[in-house]
């Protein structure tokens, strides 16, 4: 699958799940490890893995499947490697911390209003 149209479905089923503040970043210029870093937010920890889970389910019905899921279980930041789209899902306050988005702040963002 083409990586926007993976990112696109992830998107899209983390949007469905009521996941918060989803942003996309396209990293391809200044990574070597993937193209997209998808970040989402959740309320609790139970809903953290219930976000992760149906991004998981939704896309092995594609047969697509993670290269590695890292932080299940009572982890404030999961994290999930498609090769070229890492998931990243993570309170509200570990997203502040960890502050990803200004990490990368010199990327691009995708606008996903059309993915959702």
């Amino acid at each position: 699958m083409e990586s926007l149209k993976l990112v696109e479905a992830v998107v899209k089923t983390l949007s469905d799940k009521k996941a918060t503040n989803i942003v996309v970043i396209d990293v391809s210029r200044k990574s070597s490890f993937t193209d997209y870093l998808v970040l989402a937010s959740g309320g609790s920890l139970r809903q953290l893995n219930a976000l992760v889970d149906e991004v998981e389910d939704k896309l092995a019905e594609q047969e697509i499947l993670p290269r590695a899921v890292e932080g299940k279980q009572n982890s404030d930041w999961l994290l999930m490697d498609y090769i070229d789209v890492v998931v990243n899902v993570l309170t509200e306050e570990a997203r502040e911390k960890y502050n990803i988005e200004r990490v990368w702040g010199d990327c691009d963002t995708v606008d996903i209003e059309e993915m959702i």
